[in-house]
């Protein structure tokens, strides 16, 4: 089935990451009932994948992957890197920018050093996830190039996952069509065929968290966690 509708022009779809992420728990609802995990990609996917896991009453962790950047321009990346050192490269670009191959290695240490931090932070109110032999599902706030969430998926791979389920309200085409063959199943809500693409643009609300607003979603989760 089909859970996706195409768009060629961008304009806000949803209000803001709560939203998208009860409407994301609604296509998701198959799973409800399963031996399965939520796992958020910080930071954005944290508010998102807490709707999700809500929905489908199920357990939410982590998996935190970033992206290694092209070191004249920050915003765009290359690859990206997760906190076990599975390491992504996006191979047609590094052999465009001609990236020597000891700097590469430098530059996704350093984002795992940083990762490895945040993983400290995030770990104050989620313990280390288990995935082995679970459905994990992976959930971002959108996907723009896909290298992350592709890093994401070979992790769970790594942690022996029975299955890795990828779900975003968002994708630009280009990073659909490179993530869909490599996940078991991957649901999306909006597919973005737009130049230049920005995942805020399909929301009404949206802007860059902090770690400390990633922690205040987390506690909030853990205190209502152990309320029931």
């Amino acid at each position: 089935m089909n859970d996706s509708m195409t768009v060629y022009e961008a304009k806000p779809f949803f209000s803001n990451r709560a939203d998208a992420g009860r409407r994301l728990a609604d296509k998701l609802s198959q799973y409800r009932g399963g031996d399965v995990i939520i796992l958020a990609v910080p930071r954005g996917g944290v508010p998102v994948a807490i709707e999700v896991a809500r929905g489908l009453d199920a357990p939410l962790g982590v998996v935190v992957a970033r992206k290694i950047t092209i070191p004249y321009n920050p915003e765009a990346g290359y690859g990206a890197v997760t906190e076990d050192g599975t390491v992504v490269l996006n191979e047609p670009l590094v052999r465009e920018l001609a990236l020597p191959r000891h700097q590469i290695e430098r530059q996704a240490k350093e984002v795992q050093d940083e990762i490895k931090r945040r993983c400290v932070v995030y770990r104050r109110s989620l313990p280390i996830a288990q995935v082995k032999g679970r459905t994990a599902i992976v959930i971002d706030d959108g996907l723009a190039s896909g290298f992350t969430m592709l890093a994401a998926i070979k992790s769970m791979e790594r942690e022996k996952a029975s299955r890795t389920v990828v779900a975003t309200p968002v994708a630009s085409g280009k990073a659909y069509d490179l993530v869909k063959p490599a996940a078991d199943n991957l649901v999306c809500l909006v597919i973005a065929r737009t130049y230049p693409f920005a995942v805020a643009s399909f929301y009404d609300y949206w802007y860059d968290l902090s770690d400390e607003e990633v922690m205040e979603h987390l506690e909030a989760w853990r205190t209502e966690c152990e309320g029931r």
